[in-house]
């Protein structure tokens, strides 16, 4: 049996969910676009990608990341604090390599490296990074194509990610 006054009880109820999910809504509308650099290989291969960047402290080199076929991976959380980011990725399946002219540190295994001088003396090796300028946008994405290019080439473009 139904009770008395059915429908506006049901438009009280209404009224009260549509009451509190708008200032959630916007809440969720007034949440700010994600900041960070992202990398995205277009690619069936798996990437091995370095970063290098100018901190207060001085240059950094950090790697690897491994970056699967056809994902993304966020390589820096957070609004850009430089403008310009160096990048460089090795296809490990086919071998090529996505480079630059600027040369920086890096090592066989996992690496954070402070200071792009004096590699080898140093224990590291010299590889050449692609620099990005970002404009000084809090947001970066570099997409790595299908084509990997060697001696300056570069077959990645980047973009506000937007």
């Amino acid at each position: 049996m139904g009770l008395g006054g059915g429908p506006r009880i049901r438009s009280a109820f209404a009224t009260v969910v549509l009451f509190l999910s708008v200032p959630l809504l916007a809440a969720v509308a007034a949440t700010p676009a994600r900041a960070d650099f992202r990398v995205c290989n277009a690619t069936q291969s798996l990437v091995g990608v370095g970063i290098g960047y100018r901190a207060k402290a001085g240059w950094i080199t950090e790697g690897w990341w491994h970056i699967e076929g056809s994902t993304c991976k966020t390589l820096i959380e957070g609004p850009l604090s430089s403008r310009f980011y160096y990048l460089y990725a090795e296809d490990a399946e086919r071998g090529g390599r996505w480079d630059g002219p600027i040369t920086m540190c890096v090592a066989e295994k996992e690496f954070k490296i402070a200071g792009v001088t004096d590699c080898v003396a140093r224990g590291f090796q010299r590889a050449g990074f692609q620099e990005y300028d970002t404009g000084e946008q809090a947001n970066w994405m570099v997409q790595l194509t299908d084509e990997p290019a060697t001696g300056g080439a570069t077959a990645a473009s980047g973009t506000n990610g937007q």
